[in-house]
C-alpha cells in the first residue's frame, strides 16, 4: 500500500498501540516440535556461515552438513552464492544470500543490484538487512520504499527482512515489522549476530504479533545466538 509519511506515521502509530495491548500467545505448526529428531525440525533451520573470513573448504562443509541434515538452506555473503549453489544442486537445501549486511547502510540501488546478482548465482532466497537509521528516525516512507525495491527486484525469490533488534525499542520493533510486512517481505528476521546480542523469545513472540494480520504471508525468523535446539525450542 502507498502511503505518504504522514499516513504511515498515523499507521504505525495505530499499530503499535494493538500489538502493546495484545495478550494472544503465538501458536504454529512448530510448536509441537519437542525432540531434535522430530523430522520438521530440519526444515526450520538455515545454516550459516557469515564471517569475512571463510575459506572455501568451510563453505562446502557447511553445504555437507546442510544436506546430511536436511536443514532449509545455506545462507552466505554473496561472493559464496555461485559455490553454494553448486555443492546443493540436487539437494533439497537452498542456498540463500545476505545483502546489505551486515549494516544495512548501502544505497537502495546498490541493495537492489547485490541481490539480482545473487539471484542470478543461485540464491533462492535473499536476507536483507533494513536502513537502521531511517527506522530509527521515523523515516517511514524511506524504509518502505528500500524495502519494496529489493523485494520486487529479487521476484519471485523471497526476501527477509533482517530489523537488527539489538539496537530497537519494542516500538521500533513493532514500525519495523510492520513496514516490512507491507513492503512484501516474506518473514521478518530478528538480528544478524554481528551487533552482540541475538534472538530473544520476547521479540520474536511481538514480531509475531505485528506481522499476524497477514494471516501466514509473512513469517518471523529468529536468527543471532540460535545454537541450540534448546534455544530454538524456546
Amino acid at each position: 500500500m502507498e502511503r505518504t509519511e504522514k499516513e504511515w506515521q498515523a499507521a504505525i502509530g495505530l499499530k503499535i498501540s494493538e500489538v502493546l495491548q495484545d495478550t494472544a500467545v503465538p501458536s504454529t505448526i512448530f510448536a509441537s516440535i519437542t525432540r531434535p529428531t522430530d523430522k520438521l525440525f530440519p526444515s526450520t533451520v538455515d545454516h550459516t556461515m557469515l564471517k569475512p573470513d571463510a575459506t572455501s573448504a568451510q563453505i562446502d562443509q557447511l553445504c555437507d552438513e546442510a544436506i546430511r541434515y536436511g536443514f532449509k538452506s545455506c545462507c552466505v555473503n554473496g561472493v559464496h552464492v555461485k559455490q553454494v549453489s553448486a555443492r546443493l544442486l540436487g539437494s533439497s537445501t537452498i542456498p540463500c544470500a545476505v545483502i546489505g549486511f551486515p549494516l544495512g547502510a548501502s544505497t537502495t540501488a546498490v541493495k537492489v543490484f547485490e541481490a539480482q546478482d545473487a539471484v542470478s548465482c543461485g540464491a533462492q532466497e535473499i536476507d536483507m538487512v533494513i536502513d537502521i537509521g531511517a527506522l530509527k528516525s521515523q523515516s517511514y516512507l524511506a524504509l518502505f520504499t528500500d524495502i519494496r525495491a529489493v523485494v520486487q527486484g529479487s521476484f519471485p525469490i523471497p526476501v527477509k527482512v533482517i530489523l537488527e533488534t539489538v539496537f530497537l525499542s519494542d516500538e521500533e520493533k513493532i514500525a519495523g515489522a510492520f513496514v516490512a510486512a507491507e513492503a512484501g517481505a516474506a518473514f521478518v528476521k530478528t538480528c544478524t549476530g554481528f551487533m552482540g546480542g541475538g534472538a530473544t523469545k520476547e521479540d520474536v513472540e511481538l514480531l509475531w504479533k505485528t506481522v499476524k494480520y497477514r494471516e501466514g504471508d509473512v513469517k518471523v525468523k529468529a536468527s543471532a545466538a540460535v545454537r541450540s535446539f534448546d534455544k530454538c525450542v524456546e
